[in-house]
């Protein structure tokens, strides 16, 4: 790992961990802190970087007093795609997005507005869906969608590729349609998540897709639409962890109805949960006495990106 890299790790880390706290003054740790003794390794940033130093890759930390649910919510895109999803339907996952601390709402792109008000002065981001869902939009149409979406309020956009390129092994036509995409989000501090469609493909198509996506910028690979022949694996986010490396986020998305199955994706290599049972999967967790040890990874996407 490069200086660069830890650094930003050691950032984000400390970052994540402070959020949780309220020292009263201060959010410097000291020679006094009074967690040292049983947080260190994620209250104190040299800690971190020694930690990191030694092998690590990934860290969990909680902040003494902190809701272990409200870490495991900020893995989860609380998802709603339905086509009969109305306005108070739109509102009701706002209100549990805020209330759980969810990463984001994933709404599609007509209802963006909506969300983006609704969860106005809160933290949860809104996230919207473009080519959706199959794929198979110009590439032009996907990135004037994407610009759209991030005028009216989005701050994550998941694509679909260019599924039938990728089955004809066309993949400068895939590569060029996923860059006109991630071009469009980055040009206004969005990111951009590649959807695989993983069901549809072999283990080699899923390598290349994993690959030119990750070669054309985009900050995450995402298993699945939700909508297709299947949904996520902890064969297929392996996979698709073991191809993009760790300075590239991975959603799981598609079926994860459960805390278990959420443990399974996240121990595979995801970083992030695409789910629209995501209340039933958090009042799981809190039932669960041993949630409190879950490694939940701090930091995603890109290394050196400030989409997250």
């Amino acid at each position: 790992m490069d200086r660069n890299s830890l650094e930003h790790l050691v950032r984000v880390v400390s970052e994540e961990v402070y959020r949780g706290l309220d020292l009263g003054t201060s959010k410097e740790p000291g020679p006094s802190c009074p967690w040292c003794a049983e947080t260190c390794s994620g209250h104190c940033a040299a800690e971190v970087q020694r930690l990191v130093e030694a092998g690590a890759n990934r860290i969990s930390a909680h902040a003494p007093g902190a809701s272990v649910e409200r870490s495991i919510a900020s893995l989860i895109d609380h998802t709603l795609l339905k086509a009969d999803a109305g306005y108070e339907d739109i509102r009701r996952i706002c209100d549990e997005a805020k209330q759980y601390g969810f990463a984001s709402v994933c709404v599609n792109p007509s209802m963006v507005s909506l969300a983006s008000r609704s969860l106005a002065g809160s933290s949860v981001k809104v996230c919207t869906v473009v080519g959706f869902p199959l794929g198979a939009t110009l590439s032009l149409v996907k990135a004037l969608e994407a610009e759209a979406s991030i005028v009216n309020g989005a701050k994550e956009i998941d694509m679909v590729l260019n599924i039938g390129a990728l089955k004809s092994k066309d993949l400068a036509t895939m590569g060029n349609d996923i860059q006109l995409v991630v071009q469009a989000c980055h040009a206004r501090d969005a990111a951009c998540k590649v959807i695989l469609e993983a069901a549809y493909l072999t283990d080699e198509e899923k390598i290349s897709a994993c690959s030119v996506a990750k070669a054309s910028g985009a900050d995450f690979v995402k298993t699945s639409t939700g909508f297709g022949p299947g949904g996520a694996s902890a064969k297929d986010v392996a996979l698709m962890r073991s191809v993009v490396g760790d300075d590239v986020g991975v959603k799981a998305s598609g079926g994860i109805r459960d805390w278990k199955m959420l443990q399974e994706m996240v121990r595979s290599g995801a970083t992030r949960i695409g789910a629209s049972a995501s209340v039933k999967i958090l009042q799981e967790a809190k039932a669960d006495k041993t949630a409190s040890s879950f490694p939940v990874p701090v930091g995603e996407g890109r290394t050196g990106n400030d989409y997250y």
